[in-house]
């Protein structure tokens, strides 16, 4: 009889455990048919946008009914790793493909495996990588979609299949309670709306209303101390509707000393959007809800520079600011050409529908 070290017992045990896990889930992994979904989007391709939209939400869906995870949380994660890449696209380089899910070396081969090109899952999960085989070819690849998604999806499912669970998991995977809270909007989005194109925006004053604005951005603020305006103001009149220029979910509502009443809304591109000075805001909203392009917030107003319900030091506007995420930090851009792009759309857009009745 052959008498094994305690710690080779626990290791022989994580192998056979690892190995087990990997038979039974390869078992009940089906691949996803190439003529759906491309395993790998070369740079010369072009693909119509809807055409990738449609092709992400089919990989998601078909690992929720391999792992019963459901689609909108995978592609939470998914939309979360891709504005990392957009902030961070030196560090987190890969070939092109549909997903966005990145996983440095160390952590998909495992950081004690001498070989980090290794594609074996079996070798991979002895060495406490989280790679694995989603198509059943045998093969962890880190540039395939399908093995990229079910293998943060094998990551979740060691928690749980619960809410709380699922919020465990990605503090354990990213151990940053702002990637954590990002990836809960994103979910809430995609579960209320059904779908994955979430990127459609809205002027934020009413076209039919009397107003005006130029680009401000970084020009001097004295009250309060030195400061540079992080936004554009759009002046209009009291009580004029402000309205939500994009898919998003509350983050902030209340009074700031220096914007009145604001209200903060995050989109699904990480985005956070400013509206201060208010007036007063839509009733029934809340931290938390979920807003569509277009949806009454609040109206204008000349709230701030004091304490709570100061009003009148400056003439009414909306002060509309947008932050970029970079996953620990934010900072503030010009809004300016986003707003003039998203009013001559509108424009446009009711055009036509005059046009076509």
């Amino acid at each position: 009889m052959i008498h094994l070290r305690p710690n080779r017992n626990i290791r022989l045990c994580r192998w056979i455990c690892a190995s087990v896990t990997v038979i039974l889930t390869l078992s009940y992994c089906t691949p996803l048919e190439a003529s759906k979904v491309p395993k790998v989007l070369k740079a010369s391709e072009t693909v119509k946008q809807d055409d990738v939209y449609t092709s992400r939400k089919l990989l998601y869906e078909k690992i929720s009914t391999v792992t019963q995870i459901p689609w909108y949380r995978i592609a939470a994660i998914d939309q979360y790793e891709r504005t990392l890449t957009k902030a961070h696209p030196k560090d987190r380089a890969h070939p092109p493909r549909l997903t966005a899910i990145f996983m440095a070396p160390p952590t998909w081969f495992g950081a004690l495996n001498p070989d980090q090109q290794d594609t074996n899952p079996l070798s991979i999960s002895i060495f406490e990588g989280l790679g694995r085989d989603g198509t059943g070819d045998n093969l962890a690849d880190a540039n395939n979609d399908i093995d990229v998604l079910y293998s943060i999806a094998n990551h979740l499912l060691h928690y749980g299949q619960s809410l709380n669970d699922f919020n465990i998991a990605l503090w354990e995977y990213y151990n940053n309670s702002r990637a954590v809270q990002r990836i809960q909007q994103f979910s809430k989005l995609y579960e209320k709306f059904s779908q994955t194109e979430l990127t459609q925006h809205a002027f934020p004053l009413p076209l039919n209303s009397i107003y005006s604005y130029r680009s401000t951005w970084g020009t001097g603020r004295n009250w309060g101390g030195f400061r540079i305006h992080e936004g554009t103001d759009l002046f209009a009149g009291y009580g004029v509707p402000i309205r939500s220029t994009c898919y998003g979910v509350i983050e902030m509502k209340g009074w700031n000393a220096f914007g009145g009443w604001r209200i903060g809304i995050r989109d699904i591109n990480s985005h956070y959007h400013y509206y201060a000075h208010l007036q007063g805001f839509e009733k029934g909203i809340k931290v938390g809800d979920v807003v569509t392009a277009g949806k009454v917030i609040g109206y204008v107003g000349s709230s701030g520079y004091g304490k709570p319900g100061t009003q009148g030091k400056f003439p009414p506007h909306l002060h509309y600011g947008i932050y970029r995420d970079s996953g620990l930090v934010e900072w503030s851009f010009d809004p300016y050409p986003l707003l003039h792009q998203w009013e001559q759309a509108e424009r446009k857009s009711l055009k036509h529908a005059r046009r076509n009745g």
